[in-house]
């Protein structure tokens, strides 16, 4: 069948369609319900199923065949390790610590943080929850405090699971420091603490009669089966950011996800069992629950977990010797870590060093992949790049590139077609729907296919008021985008990423688009500061290459004009500002959020996520310098044409550029 035909029949008999998905899993009970879905949008998948998915993704592979097969490479540069856990190694060692949460009261429908960096006994803590059917709520290694407290207080976990520390590069971020003071403010107590020790950071404070390390909770205890649970029961829940600052407590149900994350593994990535997956992300993003940790073994291949950067650990070459030593088939990532490689290796001359044979596709998502990125890594590597798109609230990739059913050709710039199950529409304010390649509010009409969220964590209200209500009858995905003429879709970025320039809206995803072709350029954002004027103009926050010597009169005045040709002079795009480095999430978002908030106010919060505290001093100094020589400029043309007896007059592009 073609994927037209498949499309076709996943919207018109959307029941049908996944009920003959669901028989590729093991199930305890196989599901022959259909679907339900109440009044603000919530749907039940596969009522009448039964299953458990540590069961799936380990013991049924041990049971048929695959107990000798590697199911996890663990690789860390940063700590020069490196491990392989086959599947009946990891499945014993997930029972044995399942076992060991059982002895401290978890059971199921219990809930269990747990704040771990990228090591093996995170995915294992993973495992051993779902195994008692408990619902683990995985924290970004790293979080402040209070943002780690946020999270404890809503899901009020029996346990809290971490690690003395977590390694950047070479760099320790101490854990249990932050765990415990994130507690001692709680208003929610967990009953325990367990604590995997790390050589890095072997000494530590044990709370007495709370704490225990993980070699102490697994000692002495009797390996635990797997728990029967429902189709519908919790398996996690992942805290996404929300408008309001408070969390957003995303709930991922058991059997719905197991269906989609297979479906995707054979027909969206084209991965076949036994190959070896790699997701460069982290287990504390969705990415890494889904493609790290299930996907990949409920599949039947080989999961890879790199503690590592793309970058300085040792080099820029680090993600080509994992892909080389590995036998990578398949690799997914974000396209920032590219153009960190690219910015440091921009002939790619460290990719030679490594026999890249095994790997048959790159596939991106997390962002926008601009095509200058795109371009540069397909000649690189010379194996299709695929970009994908997708949410923390939809679990798997929603548009795509169908490369395992019959791949569509690749458009630079579009992450692809829908994924069966999924009905995109483009809509006005109003509601309207909009025609092809008309930019507006991108929504997917209910019901959400298997995998989506089905509500927020104890917070219904705030998931109808932020996902549901705008639109009745669709989901609003919070992103701008149009689909063309062949149905592929643009997604140009947040609506509130949107600027209205004197009436105007713009992307500021096309403009980051056309200033990232620039030869200069490493990366780039762009954002809406506040102009009493226009009310908004947009300003260029630009990395320079390693070897670029062009200075920032000459890269201001070529970008302008860049924008000015391409978008036109109603964009108003007047100043670009050349930084060392942008504000980013430890999983590669740029925040551009916080870039607009250190141009309008004195005093901005470091957001919990970011990679590097330090980028907001360096990025404040950079604009109060810029924006230092934007005032003398203007005071001293006001100063002129008072003594000439003239109206004030707008600076030349010269004038302008050497006051700067």
């Amino acid at each position: 069948m073609t994927y037209e035909e498949i499309y076709g029949r996943s919207i018109e008999h959307s029941d049908e369609f996944w009920l003959e998905q669901a028989k590729a899993i093991s199930w305890f009970t196989r599901p022959k319900a259909k679907c339900t879905s109440n009044e603000y949008g919530s749907v039940n998948w596969f009522l009448d199923g039964e299953l458990n998915m540590s069961y799936l993704a380990l013991d049924y592979h041990v049971e048929n065949g695959r107990a000798e097969q590697p199911a996890l490479i663990y690789d860390s540069p940063v700590t020069k390790t490196k491990k392989v856990f086959t599947y009946k190694k990891l499945c014993e060692e997930v029972a044995t610590f399942a076992g060991a949460l059982k002895k401290l009261g978890v059971q199921k429908g219990d809930t269990v943080v747990i704040y771990m960096p990228l090591i093996p006994e995170g995915l294992i803590a993973m495992y051993a929850c779902a195994r008692l059917g408990a619902i683990h709520s995985v924290v970004f290694g790293g979080f402040a405090p209070h943002e780690l407290q946020l999270r404890i207080e809503d899901a009020k976990p029996k346990v809290v699971i971490t690690s003395t520390c977590g390694i950047e590069i070479n760099r320790v971020i101490e854990y249990k420091p932050l765990v415990d003071k994130s507690i001692e403010k709680s208003s929610h107590k967990p009953s325990n603490v367990i604590v995997h020790v790390r050589s890095e950071m072997p000494t530590f404070q044990l709370v007495k009669g709370r704490d225990i390390t993980w070699n102490e909770a697994i000692s002495n205890v009797e390996a635990a089966e797997p728990v029967c649970v429902n189709s519908t029961h919790p398996l996690y829940i992942l805290y996404t950011s929300g408008t309001t600052g408070k969390p957003k407590g995303v709930v991922r149900r058991t059997g719905d996800h197991a269906v989609m994350l297979k479906y995707t593994m054979t027909y969206i990535y084209n991965t076949d069992p036994g190959e070896v997956f790699w997701a460069g992300s982290d287990i504390g993003w969705v990415v890494g629950h889904s493609y790290i940790v299930y996907a990949p073994l409920i599949q039947g291949c080989t999961t890879v977990m790199y503690e590592g950067k793309p970058i300085k650990t040792p080099d820029a070459g680090g993600f080509w010797r994992v892909i080389s030593e590995h036998k990578v088939s398949n690799f997914f990532t974000a396209p920032t870590a590219f153009r960190a490689i690219k910015k440091e290796d921009p002939e790619g001359l460290l990719l030679k060093k490594y026999d890249m044979t095994s790997l048959r596709t790159i596939f991106v998502a997390g962002e926008r992949l601009d095509p200058p990125t795109y371009e540069w890594l397909a000649h690189l590597v010379n194996v299709p790049i695929v970009d994908n798109w997708w949410q923390t609230e939809l679990g798997s990739p929603a548009l795509a590139n169908p490369m395992g059913i019959f791949p569509k050709k690749i458009k630079a710039g579009s992450a692809g077609v829908p994924v069966p199950g999924y009905l995109f529409e483009i809509k006005d304010d109003s509601g309207k729907t909009l025609q092809p390649d008309q930019k507006g509010n991108l929504t997917i009409k209910l019901p959400l296919p298997p995998g989506c969220f089905p509500t927020l964590w104890n917070d219904t209200e705030r998931y109808k008021k932020s996902y549901m209500d705008a639109y009745p009858g669709y989901y609003l995905t919070g992103d701008e985008g149009f689909i063309d003429t062949e149905g592929y879709i643009y997604v140009m970025g947040r609506i509130d990423d949107v600027i209205n320039v004197a009436g105007h809206r713009l992307s500021t995803g096309e403009m980051e688009e056309i200033l990232a072709t620039h030869d200069a350029i490493a990366e780039c954002a762009v954002v809406g500061i506040k102009d009493e004027l226009k009310g908004e103009v947009p300003v260029g926050f630009i990395v320079l290459k390693d070897f670029a010597t062009i200075s920032q009169i000459d890269i201001e005045r070529e970008l302008v004009s860049l924008i000015r040709n391409e978008v036109g002079a109603l964009a108003c795009f007047k100043q670009a500002i050349i930084v060392k480095r942008l504000p980013k999430t430890r999983s590669g978002k740029i925040l551009r959020r916080t870039i607009r908030k250190l141009s309008e106010e004195t005093f901005v919060e470091i957001p919990p996520t970011i990679d590097d505290p330090a980028i907001i001093d360096e990025l404040r100094d950079a604009m109060q310098s810029n924006n230092r020589g934007v005032a003398q400029l203007v005071e001293r043309c006001v100063r002129d044409a008072e003594v000439a007896g003239s109206n004030p007059v707008t600076p030349t592009l010269k004038e302008y550029s050497e006051m700067k």
